[in-house]
């Protein structure tokens, strides 16, 4: 996931886009200053920020409360500092496929000392969003609670934890120094290979532990596999390049984020902070608007895989410069082939992976569904997390019929962005080519430049700038959705609005919807926030109520209900910004496990040094939870480092370079996670 931004932009975190929204759009922090005034709450100090509740006693809060209530039975745990999981008393913890684990169950080399070859043979870096798939493969969530295929993104990588060469060198999180004026070749293809997603079949064994099972479908999607790109944008003029002439396909998937899972049982992969991978070495104002909308860099790439010694096509394509005659003799087009979601079949090693460039092309953190009915229309929701970007939802035109339904749905259909108004009400903006102000006059010649230009396209039509949009969630009863908006350290005074109501907003909050008439394909709902994170003095859940030490939270990221309608939230402070400032009492992030109907709130697990908690999932039966812990020690300091002092070790313990990894969490009564 991206980390929190900051006012100037030579202090944004490493491979985080710049600010790229620079249009009239309005702000949803002043649409919440709006709504304040309209609802008649008191100005000034803590009521600004209670903006957007629904009273207790209402009748729209009354609405939430059908149906059954989660039961939260666990001890909430303290905010911690400590290198080490956390749990409540009574749980107890594995760790699983930290970076490095060879896919066939073998013990592989040192992360370290590993060839680009072998970590393409090898789980990725960087763990993130991720599903448990019984190995049946009938359903995404029915079948075996004790063996399936355990899919998982890889969203980046840090090189001085994986290279031998890096030791001594005083570096930060961010790329390796070249060498002679080139990259290493295989140090390049070692980080490409450690980017994408894992499918590796795991088994609880006869003493309760998981372990990696060699089975044929153990595969590694990269960032230079072979992809099928797929809906209006394929084939299209600016899909084209000297790797695909026709537009049809790309190579790679890149700074896969959040997921999703799909009603007929495949794996969407979301590919957020794609642009830094490439470079364009022209003035940033020649840059296309395709490029310069999304941030594509002038000076150097975020790796630097462009410049890998040797020139072979794999590293070149990463330089978007103009070089040849048109754009199928060269890479000016390749960024284009990513910020999609990609669609992959966990259960077919052979099947090529599919971009689905109807659901739009931006910053994805993840993607979530409504509740599928036959011969009704899929929807999906996605976040664009960067500053000032917006909210999502794909409706499909083919109705949903689980006999026949496949990724196809998701090639046709109708993308939304959100509008939030200050009375609470809000409404979904279609992305079509010919409506509104969607035409060729305005720059837009057909749907496939619509979809290659998602961002400018919302700009347009005049979409609500958010907090920086993250993971999604539907609650499965009720069907309201839910966001994380992570937080927002550039909004102003004059930017807050009802769903975005803080300036500087350094702590984040949640919204949610309901839609009209509970039809998720709907073009109006009605809004509200769940809670506004912080410090005790300076935040509010539903039903205001503030939070505590036992739930006080900062940077909600993952979200995710379990089928019993707890809600999971994750939290990601930023390295610039964890442990100092007002961000410190927070400690370490974290998970906390909410009630949405009472607003019920409690700290469930805390992680290591300088992590984020990321993806969640559970088995069919609720008893095993898995739970990616990603990039401890990244807060370690480039004079640290170079001294040897990491200020992690976790997993592997002392003398050991940290490793992301997945966790699995048990209760030691063999009960249900959360009660």
């Amino acid at each position: 996931m991206i980390h929190s931004q900051h006012d100037a932009l030579v202090d944004i975190e490493a491979g985080d886009e710049p600010l790229s929204n620079r249009s009239a759009n309005p702000f949803f922090a002043d649409i919440a200053a709006q709504r304040v005034s309209r609802r008649g709450w008191m100005a000034g100090g803590m009521a600004a920020f209670m903006t957007g509740f629904l009273p207790a006693g209402s009748a729209e809060a009354s609405a939430t409360a059908t149906g059954p209530q989660p039961s939260i039975g666990f001890q909430p745990v303290p905010v911690a500092v400590q290198d080490r999981i956390t749990l409540p008393p009574g749980y107890s913890v594995q760790v699983l496929i930290p970076q490095g684990t060879m896919l066939d169950g073998s013990t592989g080399r040192p992360l370290v000392e590993m060839s680009g070859e072998e970590q393409g043979r090898a789980i990725g870096a960087h763990h993130d969003g991720m599903h448990f798939f019984p190995i049946e493969g009938r359903a995404p969530d029915q079948g075996s609670s004790t063996e399936g295929l355990l899919v998982l993104n890889h969203e980046y990588v840090e090189p001085r934890f994986m290279h031998a060469r890096a030791a001594g060198l005083s570096l930060g999180a961010g790329r390796m120094p070249l060498e002679d004026g080139a990259r290493n070749p295989d140090e390049a293809l070692k980080e490409i290979n450690a980017h994408g997603v894992s499918v590796v079949r795991i088994a609880r064994g006869a003493d309760g532990a998981w372990n990696v099972v060699a089975d044929s479908r153990n595969r590694r999607v990269t960032a230079g596999t072979p992809m099928e790109i797929a809906g209006p944008a394929r084939g299209h003029a600016l899909m084209r390049t000297k790797y695909s002439p026709d537009g049809t396909r790309t190579r790679g998937t890149l700074n896969n984020c959040a997921h999703g899972v799909t009603p007929w049982n495949t794996y969407l992969t979301c590919e957020e902070n794609w642009a830094g991978y490439f470079v364009n070495r022209v003035q940033a104002e020649q840059r296309p608007r395709e490029q310069a909308r999304y941030g594509v860099p002038v000076q150097q790439s975020r790796y630097n895989w462009d410049q890998a010694r040797g020139g072979a096509d794999e590293f070149v394509r990463f330089n978007a410069t103009i070089q040849g005659a048109d754009a199928t003799a060269d890479y000016r087009n390749e960024p284009n082939g990513f910020g999609w979601v990609v669609e992959i079949n966990p259960f077919d090693p052979a099947s090529t992976p599919v971009k689905r460039t109807a659901l739009g092309r931006f910053a994805h953190e993840g993607v979530v569904f409504g509740p599928v009915a036959e011969g009704r229309p899929v929807v999906a929701y996605s976040g664009d997390d960067s500053t000032f970007e917006y909210i999502y939802k794909f409706v499909s035109r083919a109705p949903f019929q689980a006999a026949s339904a496949s990724g196809a749905l998701l090639d046709e259909g109708t993308l939304y962005a959100a509008k939030f108004n200050a009375d609470g009400t809000g409404e979904w903006l279609p992305l079509v080519h010919g409506q509104g102000p969607l035409t060729a006059a305005n720059g837009f010649a057909d749907q496939g430049e619509v979809l290659v230009n998602t961002r400018l396209a919302a700009d347009t039509v005049g979409a609500t700038k958010m907090d920086r949009p993250e993971w999604g969630a539907v609650d499965p009863v009720d069907g309201r959705v839910y966001f994380t908006l992570t937080n927002n350290s550039r909004r102003t005074e004059a930017q807050v609005d009802a769903a975005n109501p803080r300036s500087r907003n350094a702590f984040g909050q949640i919204v949610r919807w309901r839609e009209e008439g509970d039809d998720h394909a709907a073009t109006r709902f009605a809004w509200d926030l769940f809670v506004i994170a912080g410090p005790e003095d300076n935040s509010r859940v539903a039903g205001d109520a503030a939070l505590t030490a036992d739930n006080t939270f900062a940077c909600p990221d993952g979200l995710w209900f379990d089928a019993d309608r707890r809600l999971w939230i994750q939290t990601d402070i930023g390295e610039n910004e964890q442990l100092r400032g007002a961000l410190a009492p927070f400690g370490n992030n974290a998970m906390l496990c909410a009630n949405p109907v009472t607003g019920e709130i409690r700290r469930f697990l805390t992680g290591p040094v300088g992590q984020e908690i990321t993806g969640v999932v559970t088995t069919p039966d609720r008893r095993t939870m898995f739970v990616n812990v990603q990039h401890p020690g990244a807060t370690t300091t480039a004079a640290d480092f170079a001294a040897g002092r990491v200020n992690s070790a976790w997993p592997d313990g002392e003398g050991r370079l940290p490793r992301s990894a997945t966790i699995v969490i048990t209760k030691n009564d063999g009960g249900v996670i959360g009660t």
